[in-house]
């Protein structure tokens, strides 16, 4: 970009230093050129005026030329409005305005013929139109014309400064008049005739002054395919450099370690899914080169018994391990089954918590620095900078979307050689997704559950049908098994009408009274010990009923659990609801899932229950929920600041651009791998300069 565009956004008439800074906090626009990347959200077509005769209240926006015969304040404060009759020869409609009634009554002229852009609605069977835009039908306010009017996306605070999507149209308007010469290209010529793409300067000007249809389109399609394109060749490039520049530890054998436990101490046999994912875990540890593997795998279908074998192969060739969980409850777990299964193995497994106590700290310490720790198990207490390795040779993320990307560096910065690393959900990742967010990781799928498992009936009652959950879930104790119950909220809210643990807890106790039954109860709110003493009565069956939030999403097994209740379960994702339903169908009874919700259910909740219900594929219910609930911050870089922002592509609607341009970015690639040919030098420039503007992709996972 020029010189021009790099100016601060308050030397930009009209704007200022005030205005600029709610243009940066509310917009992060800082620059001429960020303005002009703040992309219209709509456009409305404005070659058509309706006469009000022809008014049908179905209409979204229209247009109307005609005057103002009359202003009237009516009601009272604090609902207050200013009403104006706007006649056009064919019929009068009423004008509200709620607020800026004094700018109306100064500016806007009796008599005056004013061209009219709204909604029209119906009240007491008088059409209106709600703060209309008016504007004089014969004046020429000097900006660019165009037949599509372009919507920007405001905030209530820059609303109650007087910017409104108007007032951008007009700055992005005057902005374009003082362009100078034409904005650089930021595309090889081949890659714009290949893909039929506009010239920049073209696209960025019919993005915001569009003057047909046709060339709409192709602006935003231009738009999208370079956000999406850029992404895409930051992570293959990065990938690259990986490759060729970083060398793996080379681990040269299967070792003594996991040919024992494969043969003699297996808890069950392996899936076909879990030994290719071995086969390929192990031909990426044996390469030489760094091994970067995202391992998805649905609840229950084995991936930390393949995290242990990796580890085990680790271990025999000189090298620790290091997995890392996202809560202290899962990390006893691990850190329990993994001791059982290597119980007559000689290799040692640690645990460090934040509960930890001092000496066991130092022991775990002491013993990471002079090797003898094999593999340690823990929470983020593994990031502080005190917990020192020998040798880390393999770093495995369990639920890694809960980690930023920041706490996941400091992990594998503990080795002078970057270490192994594997990074495992039991989140299913949609296909668009993988290829934005994990494109520079090898991806491995177990798509297979252990033999004897029995698919999850999955059932959905109203609340009035209290009494026959109850019924079903006496049945279930009855016969021996154990439930869970999860509620989204601890206490009562004064905002949300949502079922809540403490009243729930009430409820449960009263129809399954004690000394008959236990009842344990485990939320954020509590105590680590207490919190670790309630899973624990679950666990050991001395409890048969569980009440909890969300905290036991993740990792809690309990092969004993047939009988997942959630209620409000309308308040939950599609991805959340299948992680919670994973919890039972842990062991060889038939598991069921009850969805409890009120009747007042929104059209997208009643989609996500009825997915739930008719299927029990992870993946099937991820592409869905990302096409319902749009892709949030599903890079799991919250807790470095980063934020998953795309400023005109959609990578749900958009699946095919995004395809095409990974496709062309694989292509220049492969032929210049270091981006090196005089012809790529303008992609190699804009590379960096998109770093600079965005999220890093590359560092991502």
């Amino acid at each position: 970009m020029n010189q021009f565009l790099q100016q601060d956004i308050k030397f930009l008439g009209g704007v200022g230093p005030k205005r600029a800074e709610l243009f940066y906090k509310e917009l992060q626009i800082h620059t001429f050129e960020e303005l002009l990347s703040y992309y219209p959200y709509k456009y409305v077509d404005r070659s058509r005026i309706y006469s009000i005769s022809e008014i049908d209240t179905t209409l979204s926006h229209i247009q109307l030329r005609g005057k103002i015969t009359a202003f009237e304040k009516e009601g009272k404060a604090p609902k207050e409005r200013l009403t104006a009759n706007f006649v056009d020869g064919t019929g009068m409609v009423k004008l509200v305005f709620f607020q800026g009634q004094k700018f109306v009554q100064s500016n806007i002229k009796i008599g005056t013929e004013y061209i009219l852009l709204g909604k029209p609605s119906v009240f007491n069977g008088q059409i209106n139109f709600v703060h209309p835009e008016l504007d004089e039908a014969n004046k020429n306010d000097g900006g660019i014309s165009s037949l599509l009017q372009p919507f920007y996306n405001t905030t209530e605070k820059l609303k109650s400064n007087y910017i409104i999507s108007k007032s951008i149209q007009k700055f992005v308007s005057l902005l374009w008049q003082n362009i100078q010469e034409t904005i650089p290209e930021t595309m090889p010529d081949a890659i714009l005739q290949k893909a039929n793409l506009l010239p920049l300067h073209d696209a960025l000007f019919n993005i915001h002054f569009p003057q047909s249809h046709e060339l709409l389109k192709k602006a935003q399609y231009r738009l999208k395919f370079e956000e999406l394109f850029f992404i895409q060749l930051d992570l293959l490039y990065q990938k690259n450099i990986r490759l060729s520049h970083i060398d793996g530890l080379l681990f040269h054998t299967s070792g003594e370690y996991l040919n024992t436990f494969y043969k003699q101490y297996l808890p069950f046999p392996l899936t076909e899914a879990q030994k290719r994912v071995i086969k390929e875990i192990r031909r990426d540890l044996g390469s030489g080169k760094q091994m970067n593997r995202l391992l998805q795998g649905d609840v229950g279908s084995g991936k930390t018994l393949v995290a242990l074998m990796t580890m085990l192969m680790a271990a025999a060739n000189g090298y620790q391990s290091a997995l890392m969980v996202p809560t202290e409850i899962l990390a006893h777990q691990h850190f329990k089954n993994f001791q059982t299964l290597l119980l007559k193995i000689d290799v040692n497994v640690g645990l460090l918590t934040g509960s930890s106590t001092k000496s066991a700290r130092k022991k775990i310490h002491e013993q990471l620095i002079n090797g003898s720790l094999h593999i340690l198990i823990g929470t983020h207490a593994l990031l502080e900078a005190v917990v020192q390795f020998k040798n880390l040779g393999l770093v495995v993320i369990d639920e890694q979307h809960r980690f930023g990307v920041a706490q996941r560096a400091k992990l594998w910065q503990k080795n002078a050689q970057p270490p192994h690393i594997l990074v495992m959900t039991a989140t299913p990742i949609p296909r668009t997704l993988a290829m934005t967010v994990y494109s520079d990781l090898d991806v491995s799928v177990i798509d297979e559950l252990p033999p004897g498992r029995k698919p999850i009936q999955t059932i959905h009652f109203y609340d009035s049908k209290r009494l026959a959950m109850f019924g079903f879930l006496r049945r279930q104790l009855e016969a021996g098994r154990q439930v869970y119950v999860v509620y989204p909220l601890i206490k009562e809210s004064e905002n949300l009408d949502l079922k809540y643990l403490e009243d729930g807890y009430e409820a449960f106790a009263r129809e399954f009274p004690a000394p008959n039954y236990n009842i344990s109860v485990v939320h954020g709110k509590l105590k680590n010990e207490d919190k670790v003493f309630s899973m624990q009565q679950f666990v050991s069956g001395k409890a048969q009923i569980m009440i909890a939030t969300t905290v036991i999403e993740v990792g809690v097994d309990v092969p004993n659990a047939s009988l997942m209740v959630i209620e409000s379960a309308e308040r939950f994702g599609l991805s959340q609801l299948h992680q919670l339903r994973g919890r039972v169908g842990r062991g060889v009874d038939q598991s069921y899932c009850i969805l409890m919700t009120s009747y007042k259910l929104s059209n997208e909740g009643r989609k996500r229950i009825e997915a739930m219900v008719n299927s029990n594929d992870g993946f099937e219910l991820a592409e869905l929920d990302l096409k319902l609930r749009g892709p949030g911050d599903l890079d799991g870089t919250q807790q470095s600041g980063l934020a998953f922002d795309l400023k005109i592509a959609n990578i749900v609607k958009d699946g095919q651009i995004l395809q095409y341009a990974r496709d062309i970015a694989i292509e220049i690639l492969t032929n210049d791998p270091s981006l090196s040919f005089e012809s790529n030098q303008i992609l190699k420039i804009n590379l960096q300069r998109s770093k600079e503007h965005s999220v890093n992709w590359s560092v991502i996972s």
